[in-house]
């Protein structure tokens, strides 16, 4: 599969994940939010950078307790929970933040739970 974003046409895997994470940027993410039915806000670009920042150091992708914490320093406590981050991402943290981040698919999609 592929996704084309301008004049690029990236690979995917059989569900929309990109096989190479190098190929991501912004407009990416804003592609495959909007083939995802998300309308990026503030708060959704805070989750996908983050994920990219930690990638980007660890070259491993963030479980969902590191991204509540780091909503919670950014928008307060009341926004650091589940729920909060299920309102952003319906179909889960893994399924849909992680794959606007540019993220191969995670080997365990357990980072929801």
């Amino acid at each position: 599969m592929a996704i084309r974003v301008n004049s690029l046409v990236l690979e995917t895997d059989e569900e929309g994940f990109l096989l190479d994470p190098d190929q991501w940027d912004e407009q990416v993410a804003q592609a495959i939010a909007e083939e995802l039915g998300i309308d990026m806000q503030e708060a959704h670009w805070h989750v996908v950078r983050f994920v990219r920042e930690y990638f980007e150091e660890r070259q491993a992708v963030p479980e969902a307790r590191r991204v509540l914490k780091a909503l919670g320093e950014t928008f307060g406590q009341e926004r650091a929970t589940r729920r909060y981050l299920y309102s952003l991402f319906p179909y889960g943290y893994g399924q849909q933040a992680c794959k606007i981040a540019g993220m191969r698919k995670p080997k365990k999609l357990m980072l929801d739970i």
